[in-house]
């Protein structure tokens, strides 16, 4: 009867599960910052970790929605974790935390199975969406990074990528850098993915 009087009396609320989140960078200041915001901003980090190894096995013990990850770090790097986290532990979002904006680095870590890539030197608000998009089962992709990862090459390794986020980061790429341009490339997708007849009277359904 208890169990019936508290469901009867319980809140009629929605109830929306935290971001779980682990943080691998080995360097300290970093990563008690960078988990200081992520914190600040409702997001749960369930573990830190200094080096790859560690943040590997507490990867695959805790299995958080979104791993955000140094790319390099002593023992093993955030390729090599996205790698075999993919392989043994899938559910959680491999969201690598980079300074170095190289082309053969991001193919790497796409191919590794990486759910994303945000720069050090991003706004705060860029990090923390980062880590909300990849907890959502998205791929989220830094605007900085567009010019280095926009081409058909790598675009196309981004399966959760429709066509027409693949055309806004080949615009970005093309010098569409700040809001206004990022708008007018998000419009100038929009018609791409969607043409609409022009001078025949028809409305879009």
């Amino acid at each position: 009867m208890a169990t019936a009087l508290d469901i009867t009396h319980a809140p009629n609320t929605l109830v929306i599960p935290a971001v779980t989140c682990i943080v691998a960078d080995d360097h300290p200041a970093v990563l008690g910052a960078v988990c200081g915001i992520l914190e600040d901003s409702g997001i749960e980090v369930v573990a830190r970790a200094r080096e790859g190894a560690e943040a590997l096995e507490l990867i695959q013990t805790l299995k958080p929605k979104v791993a955000l990850l140094d790319v390099r770090m002593p023992r093993m790097s955030g390729i090599e974790i996205a790698r075999e986290s993919l392989r043994t532990t899938p559910e959680t979002g491999i969201l690598l935390y980079t300074g170095y904006a190289e082309r053969a680095l991001m193919i790497e870590a796409l191919d590794a199975g990486a759910r994303g890539f945000v720069l050090k030197e991003a706004p705060l608000p860029d990090l923390v969406r980062a880590v909300e998009t990849v907890a959502d089962g998205k791929t989220y992709v830094d605007p900085v990074l567009a010019g280095v990862i926009a081409s058909a090459e790598v675009t196309k390794e981004l399966p959760s990528l429709s066509q027409r986020q693949r055309e806004v980061l080949r615009l970005l790429a093309d010098g569409h850098k700040n809001e206004g341009d990022r708008a007018t490339a998000l419009h100038l997708a929009r018609d791409r993915a969607h043409p609409r007849a022009q001078g025949n009277g028809q409305a879009r359904s």
